[in-house]
């Protein structure tokens, strides 16, 4: 459950991607939203339930920036 003050927005919800970033791997390539939500550098997404979601934005999103963010 998110602790975060304004909550972060569901796995499920339209802006799913707002989620705080809680985890960065950049030698692998991918990191984990607080919604559960695994976000990968070439800008795929898998979602909770196992489900995938196709490439969307730009590849810059998921960078340092929003790792400094997340702290």
């Amino acid at each position: 459950m998110c602790q975060h003050q304004p909550p972060c927005p569901a796995a499920d919800a339209a802006d799913h991607n707002a989620a705080r970033l809680v985890a960065y791997h950049p030698e692998q390539g991918w990191g984990l939203l607080c919604n559960r939500v695994i976000v990968f550098d070439d800008s795929g997404e898998l979602l909770p339930e196992g489900r995938t979601a196709a490439a969307r934005r730009p590849r810059t999103e998921l960078t340092a920036a929003a790792v400094a963010t997340s702290r």
